[in-house]
This record gives structure tokens, C-alpha cells and sequence, in this order.
């Protein structure tokens, strides 16, 4: 009996040092993305502005 004891003992002691600690996934930082040279024109104000080059076109050549 004590045999099976002194067996179970090592192997529950062997097999928890196996897992301590546990895992951890590497950390990845990510470096910033810089964008140069973006255009200086916005195209939310540049297509409205358009359109109402061309509605004032048609109302003129209409006249």
C-alpha cells in the first residue's frame, strides 16, 4: 500500500510542475502607420462645389 501511495505521490508532484506557469502567446506590437503627402483638396466639399458649377451652367445657357 505504501508503495502505490509513494507512486501516486511522484507522479501528481511530477506532473504539475510540467504544467506551471502555462502559456502565454508572444505580444506583437504594431508600429504606427505615418501616411506623407496626403492630398491638401476634400472631395466632401469638391463634388457639392461642382454640382453647383454645373446646375448655375444650366440655368444660364437655359435663359
Amino acid at each position: 500500500m505504501k508503495k502505490i501511495a509513494i507512486i501516486t505521490l511522484a507522479l501528481g508532484l511530477t506532473a504539475s510542475t510540467a504544467f506551471a506557469g502555462g502559456y502565454s502567446a508572444p505580444v506583437v506590437e504594431a508600429e504606427p502607420v505615418v501616411v506623407e503627402g496626403s492630398s491638401s483638396s476634400n472631395a466632401g466639399l469638391l463634388i457639392p462645389a461642382l454640382l453647383l458649377l454645373g446646375v448655375i451652367a444650366a440655368a444660364s445657357s437655359n435663359s
